[in-house]
């Protein structure tokens, strides 16, 4: 990880820093936790504590509610954000997705999405040996 983005990811802010740079309450902070939008670092004493993502984060939030999102909306969004960085991650360290890799992607996304239960689709998911 870059010396940066390890600095972002550092939870050092606790919530009344979060909340004057974010313009938000301690109860809407605590809300958008409680909907898992946000993952706060707990210290030894259980506070919440924050990091320059998070705060990007409450504030993408915030921007999302100003557009009429609701919050089942924002989740959506913070799920496909992570889906997409997935799909680059793979593709940046081969460049190329095997069919093992879009394989195992369309088997997380059908289980994550519960568009799949039950015994795989024979063969569908397995290599075809020739």
């Amino acid at each position: 990880m870059k010396e940066k983005e390890l600095r972002r990811t550092l939870a050092v802010l606790p919530i009344g820093t979060a909340m004057k740079l974010t313009d938000l309450s301690a109860r809407q902070i605590r809300y958008y936790e409680d909907q898992d939008l946000i993952h706060p670092h707990r210290n030894e004493g259980n506070q919440r504590m924050f990091s320059l993502n998070d705060i990007d984060r409450l504030l993408e939030i915030k921007d999302y509610l100003a557009d009429g999102m609701n919050i089942a909306g924002i989740r959506y969004a913070f799920e496909e954000q992570k889906r997409k960085s997935k799909l680059t991650s793979i593709q940046g360290a081969s460049h190329e997705l095997t069919d093992d890799d879009v394989r195992r992607i369309l088997r997380e996304e059908l289980l994550q999405t519960g568009g799949f239960e039950g015994p795989d689709i024979p063969g569908f998911f397995h290599k075809k040996s020739l």
